[in-house]
């Protein structure tokens, strides 16, 4: 089969969080299969984009906003990733160094809605000139998901109007809504049709792409029930399309994220090693946070949201503190400037209890996964999740509320055949509780080591997750006309 995907991020090209990795492994391992996927996605100027060596493909335009926007595709070749990626260069509106976020600023750029707009029509208009076509399209979150509608309603797409469409929701929270007379930016189209892009009198490009595509999945099984129930507005519109959703899962790239070979640890290790290989990293760890590495050590990686539970982190070390709780916390990630704020304070009212690092360091998060006792996950809403799968794999146990993909893939340790740590409802009382059963497994020695290596031992691979999307495509492809 020969898939393509379209999306806003795919690491290590430009990733802001799951999406990214998720669409930086799946075509990988979809071609490891025998299947030809590809990525298509904007043309930053990230770092790693600006040294990765690329080869000039295409060049077009197209009608908007009643001008002519000219466009271009450049290719890094497979061998870099293991799947090709394509590059949607659009002078004025990618050449810049954040995803969806002005570094300098700290705040969304102002025209949003032009650059992803431009960027799934040009994305399509270069599809449609190729001489190969998709038998697949799989787009991802609201940032593709006019990409279906295209195809479905647009007459200059006619030529994809067989092709089956995916979409998958990666996080229901984001949904690209703008006025309703923005359909006139859009190519041309029966207008008897504008209801499929209008949700809550706007446009909704994720509720057009529910409306349009032929498949809608999420990134777990779990997540799916959840929105089935909220999501924002649009859980009626899924009810009623209930019969092409689907969850499945995702998984992580076992050869990026092998301790084993991973070059960014202090000490790699496997589980036959894991003893010597964990304390080794944690020590190193521990002298870079200034906490020390003879107490279990709880962390913390991820965006600073209300949506990830990091506002509960805070009151957790205070109440942890005040009740002597032989512990040591640290945090890194970025977000909320208030929560920055409180983590400062933090640093310096808990000297030698807790620390942080409020900044995104791929490096450093790698040897949090190795040099950890526990990760913490006190997630709101969690679609899938995948730092729990990189914990594990690093022999990190997961702490973690119930909730969408953590309570499809975290299975609490007093359970058969469970692991880690659940907690049910948000509130601190269970989230302290939780963190007082982990310090008394860590310090029943025998129990800890056996559990820290059968985490080591789990599978999720994208291998068992890439056989049910290679499903889902091969039942859509017999409905081409």
């Amino acid at each position: 089969m020969n898939i393509t995907h379209i999306s806003a991020e795919c690491y290590p090209a430009a990733k802001a969080g799951g999406l990214g990795d998720v669409v930086g492994a799946l075509p990988k391992y979809l071609n490891k299969a025998g299947n030809e996927a590809m990525v298509v996605m904007p043309y930053y100027q990230t770092d790693w984009l600006k040294d990765v060596k690329t080869d000039f493909i295409y060049e077009g335009s197209f009608p908007f906003e009643g001008k002519s926007l000219n466009f271009s595709v450049q290719r890094v070749d497979k061998k870099v990733l293991g799947f090709e990626l394509y590059l949607i260069k659009i002078p004025g509106r990618f050449d810049r160094p954040g995803v969806y976020i002005d570094p300098w600023s700290g705040h969304p750029y102002w025209d949003e809605m032009e650059r992803f707009f431009s960027f799934q029509i040009a994305a399509l208009e270069w599809l449609n000139n190729r001489q190969v076509q998709p038998d697949i399209i799989h787009c991802h979150d609201h940032h593709t998901g006019l990409v279906p509608f295209f195809m479905k309603e647009c007459f200059r797409f006619d030529r994809f109007k067989d092709t089956p469409s995916i979409l998958t929701i990666h996080n229901g929270e984001y949904q690209g809504k703008y006025p309703i007379d923005v359909y006139s930016k859009l190519p041309a189209f029966n207008l008897e049709n504008l209801g499929i892009l209008e949700w809550d009198e706007q446009i909704n490009c994720l509720a057009a792409g529910i409306k349009s595509a032929w498949k809608v999945t999420t990134v777990s099984e779990g997540y799916m029930d959840e929105l089935l129930e909220f999501c924002n507005g649009l859980e009626i519109l899924l009810r009623q399309e209930v019969d092409k959703t689907a969850g499945i899962v995702n998984g992580i790239d076992v050869d990026i994220w092998n301790p084993k070979t991973d070059p960014l640890l202090e000490k790699n290790y496997t589980a036959a090693s894991l003893v010597k290989g964990k304390d080794a990293n944690k020590h190193a760890l521990c002298e870079q946070f200034s906490v020390p590495a003879d107490r279990p050590l709880f962390a913390f990686i991820g965006r600073l949201v209300r949506e990830k539970g990091a506002d509960m982190i805070p009151d957790l070390i205070t109440g942890c503190h005040r009740m002597g709780i032989e512990a040591s916390f640290i945090v890194l990630g970025t977000g909320d400037p208030a929560l920055h704020d409180i983590f400062n304070k933090l640093n310096n009212s808990h000297v030698g209890y807790f620390d942080s690092r409020l900044e995104y360091n791929e490096k450093l998060a790698h040897q949090i996964y190795a040099g950890s006792d526990y990760l913490m996950m006190p997630s709101r809403v969690e679609p899938c999740g995948l730092n729990q799968f990189y914990a594990m794999r690093y022999g990190s146990i997961p702490l973690v509320r119930k909730t969408g993909g953590l309570a499809d893939t975290v299975i609490d340790i007093t359970e058969p055949k469970g692991y880690g740590i659940v907690f049910d409802k948000f509130n601190l009382e269970e989230f302290i509780d939780s963190v007082n059963r982990g310090v008394e497994i860590y310090n029943k020695k025998e129990l800890f080591e056996k559990n820290r290596k059968k985490i080591m031992k789990l599978d999720f691979s994208w291998k068992r997750s890439t056989k049910k999307y290679i499903k889902l495509y091969k039942s859509l492809i017999p409905k081409q006309a």
